[in-house]
């Protein structure tokens, strides 16, 4: 069974791990929750705006073995990603996947972790519409699809793009 590792913070978009995280389940995958909060309880977002659910992560990034994962996961929401975006333990994990060839999927606003590992580069990405700048200034080509597969690198917009974006992780794990 192939294990779908989702690397988070707090304030992320419920939507982007739970309804992700349920689709994938639902197609056999199993999938772990990595935080690089201080406690595992992590607090998701509505809308990025309302407070949403608490979930418990199973491992802290700083204990998490990439080669145990068959693709990582990354939810976004603004205050998520930013936290996400400026954290080495997470640098490390997004690294050691993409280096690896693994599946590397990433939603909405966690397309800024990309830039700030230098993966973005000569790529071409998509992601929540106010990324566009940031992404070109990166040397990434932005496109406004719901999902953009470029090599291992699976990204898509917002909520509304979840069933798309499950399908491409499904099928580059297949």
């Amino acid at each position: 069974m192939k294990t779908i590792a989702f690397l988070l913070h707090n304030n992320f978009e419920q939507a982007e791990y739970e309804e992700v995280n349920n689709q994938l389940k639902e197609k056999g995958y199993k999938t772990l929750l990595i935080t690089t909060n201080k406690d595992k309880q992590v607090q998701a977002m509505q809308q990025d705006v309302n407070k949403g659910d608490t979930f418990t992560a199973d491992i802290f990034a700083k204990d998490a073995e990439v080669a145990d994962y068959d693709a990582l996961v990354l939810p976004g929401g603004t205050v998520n990603a930013d936290t996400i975006r400026g954290n080495k333990e997470a640098h490390n994990i997004i690294n050691a996947i993409n280096d690896a060839g693994k599946p590397l999927a990433v939603i909405c606003h966690a397309p800024w972790a990309l830039i700030n590992t230098g993966i973005t580069k000569g790529k071409t990405l998509t992601a929540y519409q106010t990324l566009q700048t940031d992404l070109e200034n990166a040397g990434a080509t932005f496109v406004d699809k719901s999902v953009q597969v470029d090599g291992n690198l699976i990204t898509s917009r917002n909520p509304d793009d979840i069933t798309d974006f499950v399908t491409a992780i499904d099928k580059a794990l297949s």
